[in-house]
């Protein structure tokens, strides 16, 4: 299948429209009945993997049912977190970049969730907090966060409530962050990790404590 580009102009706007008005392009962009992962890269342009983050996080914002879309979304998110933490090019396994997902149910679940990117942006500043994404150790850091976050999405929780919704707010926390060298959201990508660890803790330790209760 031929890949689906963005035009010049296209790209340029991209430059200038705020992030969610850049989601709402690439979801146009989206093929009518099927789409894969190498797909959307050349939509969202390979050079941007921080924005592809965001657009694929996106979808674990909102209750949807699409085979194969955890472990596509999550493994490349993962990949992408391992990329740039050893400043490598991106590598996807074939059965995760060329899995084909429904076009029209991920547009929906992607336009539901921008009333979510819309709430987000409101609390990123550029350049605020900037000693927190500066290269070196702080940039390790994050990256480590991004992939920890990553993990935390892939973990078998998907069908109890916020199990999803915390780590992938983590993950367009540190890419905002990462992007526009906002600390401040940097940090709320990291008090969603310490939520998402803790939900998760409170989630096995009431699954325990009913099994022994049961067995009792």
């Amino acid at each position: 299948m031929d890949h689906i580009e963005l035009t010049n102009v296209e790209e340029a706007l991209l430059e200038q429209e705020t992030l969610a008005e850049k989601m709402e392009l690439v979801i146009q962009k989206l093929p009518p009945d099927e789409v894969t992962l190498v797909e959307i890269m050349d939509i969202v342009g390979t050079d941007s993997l921080m924005l592809l983050t965001i657009f694929m996080s996106l979808i674990f914002l909102v209750p949807v049912s699409i085979p194969g879309v955890s472990t596509v979304f999550g493994t490349g998110i993962l990949l992408i977190g391992i990329t740039h933490l050893f400043a490598r090019h991106l590598w996807l396994p074939k059965f995760i970049a060329h899995r084909r997902l429904s076009s029209s149910k991920l547009a929906d679940g992607f336009r539901r969730a921008i009333v979510w990117l819309h709430r987000v942006e409101k609390l990123s500043k550029p350049h605020r907090l900037s000693r927190l994404t500066a290269e070196g150790k702080m940039t390790t850091f994050n990256n480590l966060a991004f992939i920890l976050a990553s993990l935390l999405l892939m973990a078998p929780f998907g069908f109890i409530p916020f199990s999803n919704t915390l780590p992938a707010l983590a993950l367009i926390f540190l890419s905002l962050g990462m992007m526009e060298r906002d600390g401040g959201a940097v940090v709320l990508g990291h008090f969603s990790n310490i939520a998402t660890i803790a939900y998760f803790g409170f989630l096995i330790a009431g699954g325990g404590w009913s099994i022994s209760q049961l067995l009792g």
